[in-house]
């Protein structure tokens, strides 16, 4: 089952900490229980986004990872 997202965040080409400045951005935008995909092909992003989402008690949904990007799926909590 794959959640089809609210909104859409890419951040390839983007390097820390700017994706996980502009995740918090659009997070911050959405309403309670929406989802947001983001896309980013930062090494440090897999860890630094995840660790946001949990900071700021939102849920994971999907991490996908390969040799290239890290795909996140991101429920706003509150």
């Amino acid at each position: 089952m794959t959640e089809k997202p609210d909104k859409v965040l890419d951040c390839l080409g983007l390097y820390c900490p700017e994706p996980v400045f502009r995740t918090r951005l659009v997070l911050d935008e959405l309403d309670e229980g929406q989802v947001l995909e983001v896309i980013a092909d930062d090494p440090a992003a897999e860890e630094d986004i995840k660790r946001l989402a949990n900071r700021l008690g939102h849920e994971v949904l999907l991490l996908e990872s390969d040799d290239e990007q890290v795909r996140f799926l991101i429920r706003k909590r509150k």
